[in-house]
This record gives C-alpha cells, sequence and structure tokens, in this order.
C-alpha cells in the first residue's frame, strides 16, 4: 500500500503550499521512502516546489547536523538563509511605502544617497528609519525580542555601515549561524545569550514569520532523519554522525514539539523524511517512543489505498507500486 511521489507532491502543492500554508497554517508531515530512488526524489522535488511555489526551502540532514538538538538545526537553517538579503528587501520596501525615491541599483543603497536624492536631512531620515523600524520590526510581537533586535540591526547595516559597524552585522550572522565564539561581541546590540535549546524554537518560529514579512509564501523545512536508523557505526572518519538510542529518541521529542506547536508557526511545512526502518525496529524504531508514535499512526485506514492528507504516507516508486498491486490481485 504505497503512493507515487509525484503523486503525493502534486497534492502538497494544491492543498497545503497554494492553499493551507500560504494562508498562514503550518503542518508537519511524516514521508517514509521504501527505496533511495524514492528518497532522493522526494527531497529534489520538494526543493523545486517549494521555490515555484514562493517558499524559502532548507533541508537538515541528521548526516551532518544533530537533529535531536533544535539549536543545532535552526544553526543550520540559519546558514542556508540570505540575512542581508532579507533586511535589503525590508528596508527597501518600507522606503517604497513611505514614498522615497531609491537609488537605481544596490551599490549606491545608502543613508546619504536617499537622503540626497529626496531632498532630505541625512539626521532627520536617520532617526525617522529608526522609528518605522521600531514600528515594523520591534513592535512585531510574532517574533522574539532576540530576533528583533538583531533583524534591526541587519536593516541598518544595509543602509549605513557608520551607524551599524560591519564588524556587528557581521557577529548578528554568526550568531544566527552558531559561528561566534563570544557572546559579548553583540552587547552593543542587547543580545546577551547564544543560541541554545531554550530559545532555537523561538528563533525558528520568528524565521517563519520573518521570511512571510519579507515577500515569501512561507518556509518548507524538510529534516531527513535516516541516519537515525543506523545503529553501526561506520569506519569511516568522514562519514557524518552516527546516534545512539537516547539521541534517537531525543530526535522523536523534537519532532513532537513540533507537531504539538504547529499552531505557533506561521506559514510552515515541516517534512520529515523517515527510512522504513524506523518504523519495525525493536531497539529504536518510533513505535518505541509513544509521544509521537501516537501522534503520526492511523489508529484506522483503508487496506487498499492510503489517505494522502494523513501524518504518515507512505511512498515508493512505480515499479514497485505496481508489483504490490500485482501481489494483492
Amino acid at each position: 500500500m504505497y503512493m507515487l511521489p509525484q503523486d503525493w507532491l502534486e497534492i502538497i502543492r494544491k492543498e497545503y503550499l497554494r492553499d493551507f500554508i500560504r494562508c498562514g497554517g503550518a503542518s508537519v508531515k511524516f514521508v517514509v521512502a521504501t527505496d533511495e530512488t524514492c528518497h532522493n526524489q522526494v527531497r529534489e522535488s520538494l526543493h523545486n516546489t517549494s521555490e515555484e511555489e514562493g517558499f524559502f526551502f532548507a533541508l537538515v540532514d541528521a548526516v551532518s547536523t544533530k537533529i535531536h538538538m533544535i539549536d543545532k538545526l535552526f544553526h543550520e537553517v540559519a546558514r542556508q538563509v540570505d540575512w542581508d538579503g532579507l533586511a535589503y528587501s525590508f528596508v527597501k520596501q518600507i522606503f517604497i511605502e513611505n514614498g522615497y525615491e531609491l537609488p537605481p541599483n544596490r551599490a549606491n543603497f545608502n543613508l546619504g544617497e536617499i537622503a540626497l536624492l529626496n531632498r532630505r536631512e541625512e539626521r532627520f531620515l536617520r532617526r525617522e528609519l529608526r522609528s518605522w523600524l521600531e514600528q515594523k520590526i520591534f513592535h512585531d510581537f510574532e517574533m522574539s525580542q532576540e530576533f528583533r533586535i538583531a533583524m534591526i540591526r541587519l536593516c541598518i547595516a544595509q543602509l549605513d555601515a557608520g551607524s551599524a559597524s560591519p564588524f556587528l552585522s557581521n557577529a548578528i550572522k554568526e550568531w544566527l549561524r552558531g559561528e561566534l565564539r563570544l557572546v559579548s561581541a553583540l552587547r552593543e546590540a542587547l543580545i546577551f545569550q547564544k543560541v541554545v535549546r531554550h530559545n532555537a524554537r523561538h528563533l525558528l518560529l520568528s524565521l517563519a514569520h520573518w521570511l512571510r514579512v519579507n515577500g515569501k509564501s512561507g518556509l518548507v523545512l524538510t529534516l531527513d532523519i535516516s541516519r537515525y536508523a543506523e545503529a553501526t557505526r561506520s569506519r569511516d572518519p568522514d562519514d557524518g554522525f552516527y546516534y545512539s538510542k537516547p539521541a534517537t529518541f531525543d530526535a522523536y521529542e523534537v519532532l513532537r514539539q513540533f507537531i504539538d506547536g504547529t499552531d505557533e508557526l506561521e506559514s510552515c511545512l515541516i517534512v520529515v523524511i523517515v527510512p522504513r526502518d524506523l518504523l519495525t525496529d525493536e531497539r529504536r524504531g518510533v513505535n518505541r517512543y509513544n509521544a509521537l508514535n501516537l501522534r503520526i499512526l492511523d489508529e484506522v485506514r483503508d487496506r487498499n489505498r492510503q489517505n494522502p492528507f494523513s501524518s504518515l504516507i507512505r511512498l515508493s516508486s512505480e515499479q514497485q507500486t505496481q508489483d504490490s498491486i500485482a501481489k494483492r490481485v
């Protein structure tokens, strides 16, 4: 009882990305890819479909990222975000909304040039800009306070390196990506702690909202947890991470929290790619963690076809699907 990847992805496009998710909803889907071809197709097709529909796509693979640690997960997503591009888009739009003429290219996009084009005094325009940012960002309580402060700093940095030093804006991006060595570098920005487990989830929620504010349809986050099914460590030191059973259960808890927190997410689709072994493994399978298992498995289901809207969906290549139908006949 499998679905073809292309059939399921078309439903995701029509019913979720173009409708429910675009309108502000959130959902978590678990996909069981029964073969490597299907596994790769889901990852690639989700990427293409997301970009076609105007979503920001992020892929986090357990081979290179410890998904069971929410702060590491956020850092990996942050590394894929063009933070300066989003800040530039926001500042440009805020000037347009207030009727200002802007330089034709980004190289000349600075406060002095904008003031000259619009016959304004630069110091007064700077004060007005800060007032706009306060209203549009700092008073937007859909985002956490740390995230709001960071985005204001990045927005100012797009206009004038004198009002927000390049060092400070770079430190903020390093903070988001988990690359900052000393958090004291951000004291001037009123950020006093690194991204850790207790605030990473709020920052991820804030990012989903920030993407939408900047014209994106939302966030499509793909989490590939296939590596958690492998209990035997490879002898190759460059083969990525391998996980213990407790780490696997921690990953299940992170996913459970995503499911229970969908009311807090905005315009976000999370797709978790699960190997078939994690459904049947008696030692580290999903059935060993009831808090997640009871949320994704269907209590009642049809024997002959799948519900494409269910939380857990099984996908396979066309040949395997036809073979399974032939066996039932």
